[in-house]
């Protein structure tokens, strides 16, 4: 159901504003491709509850959806006034907002998205609601908070984990820092958070990694114009650590887009040619961007729009890091949106995509060369899965076992899952080729 005509426009208040982001993100599109777009009609003063309620409302959705449904006599099947529900009842449950301000804008965006006749039903529920906060707090908690379908793959591949980790990512993920030692080091520049009044701790596995401890922005941080960091999640900065020494080698960053890994890899190493590759053109003008910020775009460095599943290589390379496509349920903190888009049939369909992906970057692979397999995933299939497959049908690949105290090991390679004050869900697995 779509609101009605008169309901655009920047007569809307801002709770009807966060319900049609949401209703965006339920039609298939992705939060961020709508978020620019929707941010501009908020006023600069509403802007942080905006963000709030429409990613808190994400982050809590299936949790939002569990609190519901018991309160209708029939299923209202009307995504406006669910939304709108959801909407009132995060404010009420998970925010500060004095709940007569969550209740009436929510009843009046109900009206204003063309649903007045249904309004009577937001105002009621909402108002049960602030009479029985601590039996409704407790649903929301105790919720598995995670799609029926993904639920059932994660007790699949964890199994008694399930519960901690649909706790762990209904949480929200540090802002964490990757300090540029080209420039500076982790202790100088804690050292310059520090004059500056800005609270913040070292990662513990990063030894270049810092983590806030107040949400800033990041801009406006000291040394971001002159390339003295990168906002990186932890267990991502542990990438760069994984492969051989890297001076005068040729290395291809494959599906390199944002450009974090290729950064990190040219901060530590000199190689003699860069390749990073991404077939999306519209994010390859991030890894353009974050180099140049840096200071680290030389001659060297090569940045390509094409497909990984068919690019040769204009020379067989002495490492490839693959971050390969994958459902990013390991990400789900930051990026909430997901528990909407991805649907169970999608970790197929990836899982194929990823094989294709590796044969190729093998092909290019130098005997005695590395590859690293990485994704933001958590699920068995498209990580330790997927290299048992791989390592059963190529006899020319080898582990090299990655020994470390972070993360699970896994029949091949590491798993790290999502953690509080920590990183997110990220699968390590290295080889070398032998023939």
């Amino acid at each position: 159901m779509k609101p009605s005509p008169h309901a655009s426009g920047k007569t809307l208040n801002l709770r009807a504003q966060v319900v049609k982001t949401l209703l965006a993100v339920q039609n298939g599109q992705s939060l961020q491709s709508v978020l620019a777009q929707h941010i501009n009609i908020v006023s600069d003063k509403d802007r942080a509850l905006y963000h709030e309620l429409v990613l808190g409302c994400l982050r809590q959705w299936h949790a939002l959806k569990q609190v519901t449904l018991p309160l209708l006599a029939k299923p209202l099947e009307n995504e406006i006034v669910e939304t709108c529900l959801y909407v009132g009842l995060y404010q009420l449950l998970c925010t500060r907002v004095a709940a007569h301000a969550a209740i009436s804008e929510t009843v009046e965006a109900t009206k204003q998205l063309g649903m007045e006749s249904l309004s009577g039903v937001v105002n009621a529920i909402l108002r049960r609601a602030t009479r029985e906060s601590e039996q409704f707090y407790d649903v929301l908690e105790n919720a598995s908070n995670l799609p029926s379908w993904l639920a059932k793959r994660l007790k699949k591949d964890w199994g008694d984990q399930l519960a901690e980790l649909s706790y762990e990512l209904k949480q929200v993920a540090p802002l964490t820092l990757r300090v540029n030692t080209r420039q500076v080091s982790r202790d100088e520049y804690l050292d310059i958070l520090e004059d500056e009044g800005i609270d913040a701790h070292r990662c513990e596995i990063s030894d270049v990694g810092i983590v806030m401890d107040e949400s800033l922005h990041i801009p406006s941080l000291p040394g971001f114009e002159a390339g003295g960091f990168s906002v990186q999640d932890e267990h991502a900065q542990i990438c760069a650590t994984l492969v051989p020494n890297l001076n005068g080698k040729l290395v291809i960053d494959a599906c390199a887009a944002p450009g974090g890994k290729t950064a990190h890899i040219l901060e530590m190493y000199q190689p003699k040619r860069l390749i990073a590759l991404d077939q999306d053109e519209k994010r390859l003008k991030r890894v353009y961007e974050n180099l140049e910020r840096l200071m680290l775009n030389g001659k060297h460095v090569e940045i390509i729009t094409a497909d990984a599943v068919k690019w040769t290589a204009p020379e067989q390379a002495d490492c490839i890091v693959l971050d390969a496509p994958c459902s990013a349920v390991g990400v789900i903190r930051r990026h909430p949106d997901i528990r909407l888009l991805r649907q169970s049939s999608d970790i197929a369909k990836t899982v194929v995509l990823q094989k294709q992906i590796l044969e190729n970057m093998w092909s290019q692979l130098k005997v005695g060369g590395t590859l690293l397999y990485v994704t933001c995933s958590i699920l068995k299939a498209e990580n330790e899965q997927q290299m048992v497959e791989f390592f059963a049908t190529h006899a020319d690949a080898q582990e090299v076992k990655i020994e470390a105290d972070w993360g699970l090991e896994q029949i091949h390679g590491r798993q790290l899952l999502p953690s509080r004050g920590q990183g997110d869900g990220f699968y390590y697995c290295r080889m070398t080729k032998t023939a």
